[in-house]
């Protein structure tokens, strides 16, 4: 949130400077201003600049890259992760994001899939790693059938990261 109000008085400042210069007649008009000025007039104004300029130019940045990076983890666009839900995403990078694709993982598969367009429940996608998929099962009522193109393995996670994975999926799949 730092961040943010940071920004916003980067811009605003940035419009009072345009402002000034603008009221003053231009460039020429807001440098004969402080030309005018007494000799601790121009020393305070350019220990302001000073300080707007290292505020702006080096805190701003360092906020921005530094500041988010907890909070950056914890969300996938506006959805909120639980800790399950991140271990799930991390999971899910390791050994779904191959085949699946998944905008919330950063995952482009080709194989199996898209799961932004499918948007599966939880149910179905804690079925699928279990069971697997198979494109001919044996029988119409088979646990193993698919509902895209290719071939998964059973228990490609296990247990509570199955779950954990479901969960991830279930929430975010098509939420970006």
């Amino acid at each position: 949130m730092l961040g943010v109000g940071l920004f916003a008085a980067f811009w605003a400042v940035l419009g009072l400077i345009v402002f000034f210069i603008a009221a003053r007649g231009g460039l020429g008009g807001a440098r004969a201003t402080f030309q005018s000025q007494t000799r601790s007039g121009r020393a305070s104004m350019s220990v302001i600049f000073a300080i707007v300029y290292i505020g702006f130019g080096v805190a701003l940045p360092v906020v921005f890259f530094l500041g988010n990076k907890h909070n950056a983890s914890a969300r996938v666009g506006m959805v909120k992760l639980t800790p399950a839900e991140k271990r799930g995403r991390e999971l899910f990078g390791e050994k779904c994001a191959v085949c699946h694709t998944l905008a919330a993982a950063n995952a482009i598969g080709k194989v199996g899939p898209n799961l932004d367009t499918l948007q599966p429940p939880y149910t179905l996608v804690l079925h699928t790693i279990e069971n697997g998929c198979l494109q001919n099962p044996p029988t119409s009522g088979s646990a193993q059938t698919c509902l895209g193109q290719g071939t998964m393995p059973s228990n490609v996670v296990q247990g509570k990261d199955a779950i954990q994975v479901s969960q991830f999926v279930a929430k975010v799949a098509g939420k970006e």
